[in-house]
């Protein structure tokens, strides 16, 4: 890049839009401990009561309509905030993103559950994304899928999570486009976007010039890997859009390795749904031989 640009050593990168670096032999550590320090305070939560989850697992959000509104800017400013937060802290994803749902007409219910997220930061500020110099420079993915998690429309929530080596790069939590009319169908999208995500992963890695064989895709349902590897299952799936069986052709073509994994390991798990706190936990602070172990064990 100096060859092209005219650049200056500004020494090594500590702080970048509220992202905090810090680099070492081992590996490199991203959080945002302080920007989370800021917003406690902007938002009054600084001597709040400390929660060890994000949310309860007896949440259960809805419209709310005879509950009472609360001021909609404050709302959608504290959902800001948290959102950005989402950049180093995957385990407020799905929490947050649910919250999002109501920005046009919040109620104090809807208040209540995000400044739970707050209080679970004031327990966890300096949580952030740990990136080591000696992991291998190989893909792995896991998807999972919560059937009819909505509670306004009976929509599902697909959580995927994708990693190079050991470390964790890229996620999401989003609400499915339609209702799904099984758990078989709901898991089969969540695949399919989490395929999806490989595809443009692969295509970007090899301007650097890595190459991947099949990529492993961990699913702990063993009906939508029957569905994408089994043709004579098409039959009964006619209801499933199209745009999704993309996922049994990449199959074929060996992007993808289609593995089973046990719902205890199932990272994606954490993007769907409240979980208690020793799953929550567990998932959020997951370990290598514990990837290892399931990829073994799925082959």
């Amino acid at each position: 890049m100096s060859r092209e640009f005219e650049m200056s050593l500004m020494g090594e990168l500590q702080f970048f839009l509220g992202l905090q670096i810090k680099q070492g032999l081992e590996g490199t550590f991203v959080h945002q401990a302080k920007y989370t320090r800021d917003i406690l305070k902007k938002f009054n939560m600084g001597d709040s009561k400390l929660m060890t989850t994000p949310m309860s697992t007896n949440t259960a959000l809805d419209a709310d309509e005879d509950g009472e509104a609360v001021d909609q800017k404050e709302f959608r400013w504290m959902i800001g905030s948290l959102l950005y937060l989402t950049v180093t802290k995957p385990d407020i994803q799905f929490a947050v993103c649910l919250c999002a749902r109501y920005q046009a007409s919040p109620r104090t219910s809807h208040r209540q559950a995000v400044k739970r997220i707050f209080r679970y930061l004031k327990f966890t500020p300096e949580l952030g994304l740990w990136y080591s110099s000696g992991s291998s420079l190989s893909l792995r993915g896991f998807s999972d899928a919560n059937h009819t998690g909505c509670r306004i429309d009976r929509k599902s929530t697909s959580g995927t999570c994708q990693l190079l080596g050991t470390s964790l790069v890229s996620w999401s939590s989003h609400k499915q486009a339609s209702v799904a009319l099984s758990t078989t169908e709901v898991e089969y999208v969540a695949a399919a976007s989490c395929c999806s995500q490989f595809l443009w992963m692969k295509a970007t890695l090899s301007d650097f010039g890595l190459r991947f064989g099949r990529i492993p895709l961990l699913v702990d349902s063993t009906s939508a890997i029957s569905v994408a590897k089994n043709p004579v299952l098409h039959s009964r799936t006619k209801h499933i859009d199209v745009r999704f069986h993309f996922l049994r052709d990449h199959y074929e073509k060996g992007d993808i390795d289609l593995i089973h994994v046990v719902s205890a390991n199932q990272l994606a798990d954490i993007f769907t749904k409240p979980l208690e706190f020793d799953a929550f936990t567990c998932l959020r602070g997951y370990k290598l031989k514990v990837l290892q172990c399931t990829h073994q064990g799925g082959d």
